[in-house]
């Protein structure tokens, strides 16, 4: 376990860097490479993966200086499922898997929420990346008119494990208005019930940029819930909801002792040490 900060208040528990539980998986929408190292500096320690979204790899420089300080920092660099999806459209995913090589990137998106493929398909393609990548299988449609069955996600991600992918995602957009959650962005309770008691929680991603969202997963799973989509400027926020630093999630935080336990009820406590000035 890592130490939190100065180390004076009991919170709850967060395992260190490389971790399998409590991942950070963080979108980035066109980070420069010197803003990528001041987020690092800042937040570095609370971030496990790096999207960079959509297909911004591919028109942007520098993008192999930033998976190389990624991986100076533990974090894992990958690329959005958007631009998978068009390289196996046109028929060029042998030469997508080439770029990521040559990128120096071990983990791959797999997904079809914004152009429809067949299920028996992708995990064919899960198949066969697997054997040269780390595969991170995404379920649910970007389409917000398309109907959300809890059954057919956990069918799907059951595949999408057998198939040989490593990790899931649960599909909710940048937005947080479609797949995992309603148009007004919230949770669908439905499908988090049905998907953790078929699957480990820990091997899905939930996407949830916003922090009501963030919130109502933490509570619901533990401060171990893996997140996705989070912006890069809440990647220290959602750490804060996640060791209970923030209204939203401070009863994560109990107290230590009966003193503190009576002092929380309000309580006149007369044996506190006396401060030090």
């Amino acid at each position: 376990m890592t130490q939190i900060g100065p180390g004076f208040l009991s919170l709850p528990e967060r395992a260190s860097k490389p971790r399998t539980a409590g991942l950070t998986h963080v979108i980035d929408k066109g980070l420069s490479p010197v803003e990528l190292r001041s987020l690092i500096e800042t937040a570095g320690a609370h971030i496990d993966f790096l999207k960079l979204g959509w297909g911004t790899a591919y028109v942007a420089n520098g993008v192999k200086a930033k998976v190389a300080m990624c991986r100076a920092a533990d974090i894992h660099a990958c690329l959005g499922g958007t631009l998978f999806e068009i390289a196996v459209h046109q028929g060029r995913l042998a030469e997508y898997a080439s770029w990521l090589h040559r990128l120096d990137i071990e983990h791959v998106e797999v997904s079809d929420g914004a152009l429809e493929m067949p299920v028996e398909r992708k995990q064919a393609i899960i198949r066969t990346l697997a054997k040269e990548f780390r595969v991170i299988a995404e379920v649910g449609s970007k389409d917000p008119t398309r109907a959300v069955v809890a059954a057919e996600w956990v069918a799907e991600m059951v595949g999408d494990l057998e198939a040989g992918a490593s990790l899931l995602i649960a599909e909710a957009r940048e937005s947080g208005t479609v797949g995992l959650y309603r148009a007004d962005g919230t949770v669908r309770e439905d499908v988090v019930e049905a998907v953790t008691a078929a699957i480990p929680a820990g091997r899905i991603v939930f996407e949830a940029p916003r922090k009501e969202q963030q919130a109502w997963l933490i509570r619901r799973i533990g401060p171990d819930a893996n997140l996705g989509n989070v912006q890069p400027h809440d990647a220290l926020a959602l750490e804060t909801l996640r060791l209970g630093l923030r209204a939203d999630t401070v009863d994560l935080v109990r107290p230590v002792d009966g003193l503190a336990a009576r002092a929380a009820h309000g309580e006149t406590v007369h044996h506190l040490p006396p401060l030090i000035h």
